[in-house]
């Protein structure tokens, strides 16, 4: 395979990678949260401990709740921004 070849296969394949990750995120973030009956009714501040750990610290309340949730913890530092 020649060098033109190649690169235009890895081009077509990056585009096609980038394609479906962007349909992917898209469909994810569409579906719209619901609450539970059972979820907070008090201000609720998030803690996250460590940039690269699962771990959200909640406060709600007096109480402390530790939720092990790599993809919310994920979503909570770029909501943040990286300032």
């Amino acid at each position: 395979m020649s060098d033109t070849s190649r690169r235009k296969f890895l081009a077509a394949a990056g585009i096609g990678a980038a394609g479906t990750v962007g349909l992917t995120g898209a469909s994810a973030s569409a579906a719209p949260a619901t609450r539970n009956n059972d979820s907070a009714r008090e201000p609720v501040v998030a803690f996250v401990e460590h940039p690269y750990a699962d771990r959200v610290h909640l406060m709600v309340g007096e109480r402390e709740i530790v939720v092990h949730d790599k993809d919310l913890a994920a979503r909570i530092l770029n909501a943040a921004g990286g300032r």
